[in-house]
């Protein structure tokens, strides 16, 4: 049964206010994100979330977000930060002291709450590896009201094993020849794990705790794990106030960011919880202090967390260059539910680099997209949604105050589809940049779930697929839907008919919607001069649906003299291979350095979307 608090991802179909995003502070070469206690019922106990490592990070970041959310009406007042090195904190260049370079991040993340929220005590709500920092935080802190340790990496060694297999099940999913995987050090998602802090993560083994220095414990074991149940009456033993529970949903949430589900059940047991631990009320003379969002600066950059939007629903970083300003401001887009940092922090990447070559850029959350909070009226799947529009016009409009016009927008997949939608929505986009888009045009016939499920491959990466040994062993073993591999197959076949009779369709009268759309967007970006790059790896299922419209290797692109296509041999969907970055990196800078010295083009009302009559009612979503 769901408790009174039950959290609700979908609490903006309800709500007729948006929400603001967290309260950015910086501290000791990262930022951290600071959820006030509602002042109605403020407790004297403050949460810090310890978060996981890597991909898992990536996953669990938009639930994070909505604990925080509820926890701040129940009167618990939480931190969310990066580790050094690691989301979009400063880079680290001495990781010779292992763990303790994040420990030390997560001790001055609880003085930095304790500050902030003029709290009495902590609790630590941690996840997986951050289990491992949050028990030797409390022993370095001392006095913490309890600590929850959900999914906990109990044997480092077990951990790493688990982490080998997953990076290889991510790589497989994503097409990832094995030539091309990287296969020295810990490695996930595009995201090295530095040497030495792999070799203490070998070392933990948690049943060896002697002592918790806690006075409430909870623990969630992963389902039918009985290393987890084991560990959970170890705790037991060691601390009696301890209470453990099934982490339901936890597969589903770490599974992939883009089609996770919030394991509300497991976020309101959490919730619950800690509301049973928490201290009593807090006076409202109780002396805190505000945030401080002083830039994290290094030689080449300057990088400021911010809120913006009409409440500040939308957090966002802004990368300005130390050096004199040459090019177009670059908007760098989020893929699905991705956080702003990037898959493998392509993005942090992306602008820090375009901040040496003096390109500033501005990278962000589109709302109930990781840490930015849902907008009033909007459905719980945003993807391909019409509203996301509105967010550009947000973004540009932030750009424009701060004087930082002319722009360009960058995304991949559904980012690109928005870069898109955003450049013909907004006339003050000047560029954009698009890798691997799925889609130009959302008809709204299929559902996105559906769609991000079954994607259908390309025929060249059915071909590959038939020819390796272990696609034939997943057939065997019953792991592979065959019923739905047929059907995406000829779906793929029916595709390359249709291309190969292009030639004898164009001379038909009457064209089909989508390609209607389509080639109206395009003419739509051509009569405005918006420079356009296309990007695709050599095998992207989104190739073939630019391929259906606009002929084999861009052929009938010739019409549109402002758009240019780029094909990158050997390379996954999410450009994880170096030379794929490099040369997405080379696009953006090459684009915005080419506009840059443009000006705005001046607009009656620079404060609203500017949207052409002609396309009005053109189908987003």
């Amino acid at each position: 049964m769901e408790m009174s608090t039950g959290l609700d991802t979908n609490k903006s179909k309800t709500t007729h206010k948006a929400a603001a995003a967290a309260e950015p502070v910086t501290f000791a070469g990262t930022i951290g994100l600071y959820a006030p206690a509602s002042q109605a019922a403020r407790k004297s106990t403050a949460v810090l979330f310890v978060s996981p490592w890597g991909f898992e990070e990536m996953c669990t970041r938009k639930f994070f977000r909505i604990l925080a959310e509820e926890l701040a009406e129940a009167g618990v007042a939480s931190l969310r930060f990066d580790y050094a090195g690691t989301g979009d904190a400063l880079e680290v260049t001495d990781h010779s002291r292992g763990l303790a370079v994040w420990l030390e991040t997560a001790e001055q993340a609880a003085a930095q709450l304790k500050s902030l929220s003029g709290c009495d005590s902590i609790i630590l709500v941690s996840q997986s590896l951050g289990s491992t920092i949050a028990v030797d935080l409390a022993q370095r802190l001392g006095g913490v009201e309890g600590i929850a340790l959900m999914a906990p990496a109990i044997s480092g060694r077990l951990y790493l094993r688990e982490l080998s297999v997953w990076s290889k099940m991510i790589d497989d999913g994503m097409g990832v020849a094995e030539s091309q995987r990287e296969t020295q050090g810990v490695w996930i998602a595009g995201l090295r794990m530095s040497d030495e802090i792999a070799a203490e993560v070998r070392k933990i083994n948690l049943m060896e705790l002697s002592k918790l220095d806690a006075k409430n414990c909870l623990v969630l074991t992963r389902p039918n794990r009985s290393a987890d149940e084991d560990f959970a009456a170890h705790v037991k033993d060691l601390l009696p106030a301890t209470r453990d529970a099934v982490y339901r949903g936890y597969d589903e949430l770490v599974f992939n960011p883009t089609i996770a589900t919030m394991p509300l059940e497991t976020g309101n047991h959490i919730v619950e919880w800690v509301k049973s631990i928490s201290g009593s009320q807090m006076g409202t003379s109780t002396r805190r202090q505000r945030p401080t969002v002083a830039p994290l600066t290094t030689a080449e950059f300057t990088e400021t967390p911010l809120r913006f939007g009409k409440a500040g629903e939308l957090y966002g970083i802004l990368c300005k260059p130390t050096a004199p300003r040459r090019g177009a401001t670059a908007i760098i887009l989020t893929t699905a539910y991705d956080r702003n940092a990037g898959w493998g922090r392509t993005s942090v990447k992306m602008a820090r680099a375009l901040a040496h070559d003096g390109i500033p850029s501005l990278r962000f959350d589109n709302a109930n997209v990781a840490d930015s909070p849902p907008t009033p009226g909007a459905p719980e799947q945003v993807l391909y949604f019409k509203g996301q529009n509105d967010e550009i016009t947000a973004a540009l409009d932030l750009l424009e105050s701060s004087k930082l016009l002319p722009a360009v927008l960058v995304g991949r997949c559904s980012g690109g589809y928005l870069a898109f939608q955003g450049s013909l929505w907004d006339e003050r986009s000047s560029g954009l940049i698009a890798a691997n888009p799925y889609v130009f045009h959302w008809s709204g016939k299929l559902t996105v779930d559906a769609s991000l499920r079954h994607v259908p491959r390309s025929l060249e990466t059915y071909r590959l697929k038939l020819l390796q040994f272990e696609t034939l062993k997943r057939l065997l073993r019953g792991e592979i839907d065959v019923p739905r591999a047929i059907k995406n197959f000829m779906t793929s076949l029916v595709r390359r008919a249709i291309r190969l009779s292009r030639p004898v369709l164009d001379f038909l009268p009457v064209r089909s919607e989508e390609r209607t759309a389509i080639l109206d967007l395009f003419q739509s970006l051509k009569a405005r001069k918006v420079d356009v790059s296309l990007i695709y790896t050599a095998h992207d299922t989104g190739l073939e649906q630019f391929n259906d419209h606009f002929g084999k290797d861009g052929s009938y692109l010739k019409r549109y003299g402002n758009v240019r296509l780029n094909i990158i041999p050997e390379a996954d969907h999410n450009l994880t291979q170096a030379h794929a970055q490099s040369f997405y990196l080379q696009e953006v800078r090459s684009i915005s350095l080419k506009i840059g010295t443009r000006q705005a083009t001046p607009h009656e009302d620079r404060s609203r979307a500017v949207r052409s009559p002609k396309y009005a009612n053109l189908p987003t979503s």
